[in-house]
């Protein structure tokens, strides 16, 4: 679990990116703390006005830069004019609100707070379907906070998600610390069933997201559940697939259980089941026993799987875990590493986005944006913000058609049809 520190600048509107951020981060088990020295991460949320204003966040970025072990800028100078960051060749992730909280967590599982009890928040119902997880990976700490995997039952759990669906929520996000191995401790794989029921079960309206699933879990029912996703449309195309390393010998040191034969497997399960999905996925660069040969493995893997949402993390030590206790590489190069693969993450997911334009997708309204503006999600998850939202009629929980305009890094642009 991460100490954080998070900077706030501009309007109302970044004030509430903030506290969605801070919202999500202490849902995972991270903490705040006084200043930038004392943090592991510093997040500054930035605003881009006017000159001088730019001007100030480029000071400020700098200061951040020095003051903390890790730094990441989100906000909208990050958004509009991130270039003018790595001009400067400030050392940071650049990243977009929604992706900022997952980027904190250095490769480790999500920490609920106690219980699995579901959360509606606006229209997205959030929907613990278990807690705990199998693994004994030698860098996380969530672990110890979690205990071994506790599944409550199917019918239980179809029947919280009837509840959020007739309370309001049109999306629904399946989240655990790894949904993958739900039903594992009374000896089932239960996940599949579990979203068929919830898929065919209940009326509405809504939309079916599943949270991280980890390799070593989701092999043994690629197939099957590839084919619940085939079979329902409810469900998002999106599969959130943490591999961290594309090097075998550094996985067995991670203790994962998983190696890239695996990941590698379900990849093409996927591909050759949906004809659009999206793979999301993560990366921890600078592990201690990562060589440079490790990490040009790991940039292979990126390039041949070509996620287009990814988690890019640098190393760090979290007290009482047995990587701990390895000698760590140097901060520089624990940078450059990042900095290669992060360049790499926004060039494929730019990539992604750019092939959209022109098209025409179906999509939901999930949560108000920036200004007057609206983040939508289409069928494999991507997201497409909707301008002058109001003004168009446009609330969360509508799906509508729009054209594809133009794209940004990580997201489209669209106008409603």
């Amino acid at each position: 679990m991460a100490r954080y520190h998070i900077e706030t600048y501009g309007c109302t509107s970044n004030r509430g990116e903030s506290r969605q951020i801070e919202s999500a981060l202490r849902d995972a088990g991270h903490y705040p703390v006084d200043g930038p020295e004392a943090a592991d991460v510093a997040i500054m949320n930035t605003c881009t006005v006017v000159e001088k204003t730019e001007r100030n966040m480029l000071r400020r970025a700098k200061e951040l830069e020095a003051e903390t072990a890790d730094l990441i800028i989100t906000g909208c100078m990050a958004l509009a004019q991130g270039e003018e960051f790595r001009d400067e060749e400030i050392d940071a992730q650049i990243l977009h609100w929604d992706d900022v909280p997952a980027a904190v967590t250095n490769g480790e599982c999500p920490t609920p707070g106690p219980g699995t009890e579901p959360v509606l928040d606006g229209v997205v119902g959030i929907l613990p379907i278990a807690r705990g997880c199998l693994s004994n990976c030698s860098y996380c700490i969530t672990k110890f906070a979690t205990g071994r995997v506790d599944s409550p039952s199917v019918e239980e759990n179809v029947e919280k998600a009837r509840a959020l669906v007739h309370a309001g929520a049109n999306e629904l996000r399946i989240t655990g610390q790894d949904t993958g191995v739900y039903g594992w401790d009374d000896g089932e794989r239960e996940l599949p069933e579990l979203l068929d029921r919830i898929c065919t079960e209940i009326d509405g309206e809504f939309r079916v997201r599943l949270g991280m699933a980890n390799p070593g879990g989701i092999h043994g029912i690629r197939d099957e559940l590839a084919d619940v996703f085939a079979r329902h449309d409810e469900l998002y195309n999106f599969i959130h697939l943490p591999v961290q390393s594309g090097s075998d010998t550094v996985l067995e040191e991670m203790r994962r259980q998983h190696r890239v034969e695996k990941f590698t497997e379900i990849v093409e399960t996927f591909d050759e089941t949906l004809d659009y999905w999206t793979l999301s996925t993560d990366f921890i660069v600078g592990f201690p026993t990562e060589t440079a040969e490790d990490h040009a493995q790991s940039i292979a893997l990126f390039r041949e799987v070509r996620p287009e949402k990814v988690n890019v993390t640098r190393f760090s030590k979290r007290p009482g875990t047995d990587a701990a206790e390895l000698k760590g590489l140097g901060g520089t190069v624990k940078k450059e590493r990042s900095k290669e693969m992060s360049e790499l993450k926004h060039e494929i997911v730019a990539e992604a986005y750019e092939s959209m334009v022109g098209e025409t997708r179906e999509v939901m309204a999930v949560r108000e944006g920036t200004g007057d503006s609206m983040k939508c999600r289409d069928d494999a998850y991507r997201q497409i913000i909707v301008q002058n939202a109001s003004e168009r009629g446009i609330e969360p929980g509508m799906t509508f058609e729009v054209d594809v305009t133009s794209h940004q890094t990580v997201y489209a642009f669209g106008d409603p049809i």
